[in-house]
């Protein structure tokens, strides 16, 4: 197994990631959602969080409650003690991250916050739970990302954020781009129509020793094709054809 310096990106050859914890059966983003994914042997999960008005960290992506619990507001604008019964899709609650942190204490959690606002209660809830070994954090804002790295230190894992993925895009093309302050890439196959993940792309992060893991894939001849091409890890809100699709590589090591 390589080596990669961080606990979170060594403890399986290949990182299989429910996405949102998957939505075959439950709402995305809910303890149901995460409980289904670990019993299908899931070791990785993924998740959004965003913090409430008074600090409360939630695993949640939207900014508002419209798309998955049809109410009106703004998550960073309201109290938890306003929302605490809202349902998720009208059945499941809303989970908090520091629940799933303490749920299953053996899972790695991928963990995006969305909003600057979530970047402060992350770092408590991390703390609390003592799960910095099996975080990793990720961001589309590479301020975020700065912040969490100079609060946090350099045990926590990061992936890149949008500037260091453009810098190895361009040294997948032989331009010198210097140092990389993350220790993995995760990324779409294609952004606005653009290709990122290549043959060029993951020789370039192979190379600087950096594994790539890609979201979010879920048909199975993308997900050949991508293992075929040197990928680290997948991010599915297909659970079981991820499972299936690894387990006829041989690489699958859940349960």
């Amino acid at each position: 197994m390589a080596d990669f310096g961080f606990a979170f990106l060594e403890r399986a050859p290949f990182l299989a990631f429910a996405h949102r914890g998957g939505d075959e059966i439950w709402p995305e983003n809910t303890m149901a959602a995460f409980q289904d994914a670990v019993d299908l042997g899931y070791r990785y999960l993924e998740i959004d969080v965003r913090a409430t008005r008074d600090g409360v960290l939630l695993g949640f992506h939207d900014d508002n409650f419209h798309r998955m619990a049809g109410r009106p507001g703004q998550v960073e604008a309201i109290d938890y003690r306003d929302i605490h019964t809202v349902k998720v899709s009208g059945t499941e609650p809303l989970p908090l991250l520091e629940d799933i942190l303490g749920a299953w204490p053996d899972i790695c959690v991928n963990i995006e916050p969305k909003h600057d606002s979530a970047v402060d209660p992350l770092i408590a809830v991390i703390k609390k739970t003592g799960a910095l070994d099996r975080v990793c954090i990720g961001s589309f804002t590479d301020r975020r990302l700065t912040r969490l790295r100079t609060l946090m230190g350099p045990k926590l894992c990061t992936s890149m954020g949008p500037r260091e993925v453009v810098r190895l895009r361009l040294a997948s093309f032989g331009l010198p781009v210097g140092r990389f302050e993350a220790a993995c890439v995760q990324v779409p196959v294609t952004h606005k129509g653009v290709t990122i993940v290549d043959r060029r792309f993951i020789a370039a992060a192979s190379a600087r020793n950096l594994p790539v893991h890609v979201w979010t894939v879920n048909q199975a001849l993308a997900m050949k094709k991508l293992i075929d091409l040197g990928v680290y890890g997948i991010m599915t809100d297909r659970l079981r054809v991820l499972k299936q699709v690894l387990i006829s590589r041989g690489l699958w090591t859940g349960s």
